[in-house]
């Protein structure tokens, strides 16, 4: 079954051709063109995800925001805006956003964003798993050994952290932010630039494994690719 997508945007015109880019990706869309449309929309049906333009008439996103979350705390909303300024941003947060993308923005880019988001809570729900078999691997994050082929590894307690993460969002966008606070704690460029050099040290450990590999996304993230 397709997961069903709340889309608000008062821009007809660009609200279409992403409804219509959305929907060719296997997404059910509902396009809405005003917050107060959205806010029917949404009290009347079912939806796996919302994406609200910010700024808009008769209700704007932000305000649509909060009245969703009090009729279902849990649904995941991106916010799309053509304002970039951090208050804006924190205030979306801070509403409990799952993202907040600036206009204008790569539209595969939001479909990884989107799939990560669905992906999460299923992700959650699996964290328990300690062993991986993906292709020539074998994977212990309890134990953190890491056998590829016939050599085995001794992780270090960020890769062994870090490779969970990718084996299970095997195949799916795997969010930098996501990591970074998971395992770091924290966001910045020194974190960001650890967390780079143990994908590294990752990508160098499954180098002899021609069915994997660690690809980056657009920068925002990266994901274990499975080839066989």
């Amino acid at each position: 079954m397709s997961n069903r997508i709340l889309l608000v945007e008062d821009d007809q015109s660009f609200g279409a051709v992403l409804k219509d880019y959305l929907s060719i990706n296997n997404f059910e869309v509902t396009l809405a063109v005003d917050g107060e449309q959205g806010l029917k929309e949404f009290t009347e049906n079912e939806f796996d995800i919302c994406i609200f333009d910010v700024m808009m008439p008769k209700k704007d996103g932000f305000s649509l925001a909060e009245d969703v979350k009090k009729i279902d705390k849990n649904t995941p909303i991106i916010f799309l805006t053509a304002r970039n300024m951090r208050e804006d941003i924190l205030k979306g947060y801070q509403l409990g956003a799952d993202d907040y993308i600036t206009k204008p923005f790569d539209t595969e880019l939001l479909l990884y964003k989107i799939k990560a988001i669905l992906q999460r809570s299923s992700t959650l729900e699996n964290e328990e798993q300690e062993q991986f078999k993906i292709s020539n691997i074998f994977f212990d994050s309890m134990l953190r050994q890491l056998r590829v082929g016939d050599n085995e590894y001794k992780l270090s307690p960020k890769e062994n952290e870090l490779l969970k993460l990718l084996c299970l969002h095997r195949n799916d966008f795997m969010p930098r932010d996501l990591a970074l606070r998971k395992i770091w704690k924290k966001e910045n460029y020194f974190t960001a630039r650890s967390m780079d050099v143990y994908i590294a040290k990752l990508r160098k450990l499954l180098k002899d494994d021609q069915g994997l590999e660690i690809i980056n996304v657009h920068g925002e993230g990266f994901r274990l690719l499975v080839k066989n």
